[in-house]
C-alpha cells in the first residue's frame, strides 16, 4: 500500500487560514493536486465552523479533523465523530460541563464562550483580571488548564490536547511518522510541537509559542506569517512529492458515531 509522502496537521486560525491570499491559494492548490498528500485540521474550532470552511471555494478538504483542541476527531469526508478514538476522551471527560462552569462561576476575568463543546468548557479571558486561583482550581480538580494568545482560557480533560490526540490518530492509521508537519502559531498548538514530530511555528506565532519551542530541534521557525509559513517549512523539511496513496485513508478502518 503507498504512503503520503507529506502528512500536513494543521492549526487553522492565523495558520493555515493566516497571511494574505495569494500564499493561501498558492498552498491549497499545492495540497489539493499534490497526490501523497493527507490533510488533517488541527484546531481549536468546532465541527460546525469547519462545515462552513470547506464549503469555501478552493479550499481544500481534510481527510481527518482533530478539533475541539483534540478533545474531538471526525472524518473529513462524512464528518462524523471517529468512535475508537474519541472514547477514551469521553471517558475522561466524563460529562463534566457543568461541573466546570460551576467552579468557575465567581472567578474574575472569565467569560464563557456560547459555543456548547462535547468534552472541553472554554472562556474568553481578560489578562488583566485573571486570577492564578483559577488555574489551580481547574488543576486541583483533576483537569487541565490551557491559555492561549491572551485570550482563551480553555479547561480540558487531563492529558488531552492537540499533540496526544494527533499521536493516536497517526498510529491508529499506521501512517509515518517520519512524513508528519504539524503547524500552529499559539500556545494550545504546544503540544504539536512536543510530540516530536516535525514542525513549524510560524512567522505570526504568539510571543509566548516562540519562547516555548526555542531550542526544539524538531520546530522550524519560519519568518513567514500563516500558509506562507507553511510552504517555507514544507521546502525546508523537503517534503518532495510521490506515488498515490488514495487507498491510505481507508488502510485501517475507524468507526463513527451519531453527533
Amino acid at each position: 500500500m503507498n504512503r503520503p509522502n507529506l502528512i500536513l496537521a494543521t492549526d487553522l486560525d492565523g495558520t493555515f487560514l493566516g497571511g494574505d491570499e495569494e500564499h493561501r491559494a498558492a498552498l491549497y492548490h499545492h495540497i489539493s493536486t499534490r497526490d501523497d498528500a493527507l490533510l488533517i485540521f488541527v484546531t481549536g474550532r468546532d465541527i460546525d465552523f469547519i462545515a462552513d470552511l470547506i464549503r469555501s471555494p478552493g479550499m481544500p478538504r481534510p481527510h481527518y479533523i482533530v478539533g475541539d483542541i483534540g478533545t474531538s476527531v471526525f472524518h473529513g469526508q462524512t464528518l462524523m465523530p471517529v468512535a475508537e478514538l474519541e472514547a477514551p476522551i469521553t471517558a475522561a471527560w466524563n460529562d463534566a460541563g457543568d461541573r466546570v462552569k460551576r467552579l468557575l462561576a465567581s472567578e474574575p476575568g472569565l467569560v464563557l464562550q456560547e459555543t456548547p463543546f462535547r468534552h472541553r468548557v472554554s472562556y474568553d479571558y481578560d489578562p488583566a483580571l485573571l486570577s492564578p486561583r483559577s488555574v489551580a482550581k481547574v488543576e486541583a480538580a483533576g483537569f487541565d488548564c490551557l491559555l492561549s494568545a491572551d485570550r482563551f482560557f480553555d479547561v480540558l480533560p487531563r492529558g488531552v490536547s492537540k499533540g496526544p490526540t494527533l499521536l493516536r490518530l497517526v498510529e491508529t492509521l499506521g501512517l509515518d511518522s517520519e512524513n508528519v508537519l504539524v503547524a500552529g502559531d499559539t500556545m494550545n498548538d504546544l503540544s504539536l510541537f512536543q510530540t516530536g514530530l516535525k514542525g513549524v511555528a510560524v512567522g505570526n506565532s504568539e510571543p509566548r509559542l516562540k519562547a516555548a519551542i526555542r531550542g526544539m530541534k524538531n520546530v522550524y521557525s519560519s519568518s513567514s506569517p500563516g500558509a506562507a509559513g507553511i510552504a517555507d517549512a514544507i521546502r525546508h523539511f523537503s517534503f518532495k512529492g510521490g506515488p498515490r496513496h488514495e487507498q491510505i485513508v481507508t488502510g485501517h478502518r475507524l468507526s463513527s458515531t451519531a453527533q
